[in-house]
């Protein structure tokens, strides 16, 4: 998908800097030599920085793979797509050196900017190179997201977007997160008198990825999208014969948890699942799907799995 109305040419691209590219991307170098500028590969997991950019050229080699180029080169094997493809792209990744995580007196104020422009099928490799960095499957997010072109500032950009019930959009990319207006919760029917309460959708999300080949969604499903929505979650909390709270570990979500277990003893805290984590979703991009899952969704089936790998629970 085009987000600007003058697509960049070959030229352009080549042009960019490699090492302000790289920063966009998140990646710092590990040494500067004079024109060189060393990083641990973007490509795989390793201790030594293997990737050089020779910043005079313009140009990057990495030693571990025997390959090299200008930046289409390196676009093109880091986000496994076509030249034409990452030519469209760029602009997204271009968007700015670090993520766009604003204080929530501003972010209010960019939330009443957002116009949103276009809603479609997910099918961004952009989108999906950021969903695999978050561990979430593609299947999982196609079936719960949509992509989703909106204007800031009058400039265009596109990002995952979960719709809330008054029927806004969250939206996160690699460099973005924020919501569009109206904000409100999300609510997701199941078949049992249970109710899975996530803080946001990424681990609703990664709820879904470590299920998804067992019978998940047969409890119906609460994400706040934000905690200041707790005080309008608390009475549907009471239409259910047992709730799982899977709440962030920060202090904000472990009072919001605090808070909500005073509502009776049929709410259950899940958040010691993964309690070295700060959420279910660092949590599965630290350890991946458990492999000793038994076929059905059962919170203790995490648990095993998580005291396996980290230790006991506190």
């Amino acid at each position: 998908m085009n987000i600007s109305n003058k697509p960049l040419t070959c030229a352009e691209v080549k042009s960019r800097d490699m090492v302000d590219y790289l920063a966009s991307l998140g990646f710092e170098p590990k040494r500067i030599s004079r024109q060189h500028y060393w990083y641990i590969s973007p490509f795989r997991n390793e201790r030594t920085a293997s990737f050089k950019v020779n910043r005079a050229l313009n140009k990057w080699y990495d030693f571990g793979e025997g390959r090299g180029g200008n930046l289409i080169d390196f676009g093109v094997l880091y986000f496994k797509c076509s030249v034409s493809e990452f030519l469209k792209q760029l602009p997204l990744t271009s968007l700015q050196h670090q993520p766009h995580i604003l204080p929530p007196e501003r972010q209010k104020l960019e939330e009443g900017l957002i116009t949103i422009l276009k809603v479609e099928k997910l099918s961004s490799p952009v989108l999906f190179h950021y969903l695999k960095h978050r561990k979430i499957d593609s299947e999982v997010a196609q079936s719960f997201c949509k992509e989703v072109m909106f204007e800031l500032y009058k400039k265009k950009y596109y990002a995952i977007g979960f719709k809330n019930d008054a029927n806004g959009y969250e939206l996160r990319n690699q460099f973005f997160k924020g919501s569009s207006q109206p904000k409100g919760i999300t609510t997701i029917e199941g078949k049992e008198q249970k109710l899975v309460v996530f803080e946001g959708f990424f681990d609703f999300l990664s709820y879904l990825t470590i299920y998804k080949y067992s019978a998940y969604l047969i409890e119906d499903c609460l994400i706040l999208n934000s905690l200041s929505f707790l005080n309008k979650a608390k009475p549907l909390l009471k239409n259910y014969n047992q709730v799982h709270l899977f709440l962030d570990r920060d202090t904000k979500g472990q009072n919001c948890t605090l808070e909500l277990l005073l509502l009776g003893s049929h709410i259950q805290d899940e958040s010691h699942l993964y309690h070295r984590n700060k959420d279910l979703n660092e949590w599965l991009m630290n350890f991946g799907i458990p492999k000793n899952l038994a076929p059905q969704t059962n919170c203790n089936n995490i648990q095993q799995t998580t005291e396996n790998s980290i230790g006991q629970p506190d």
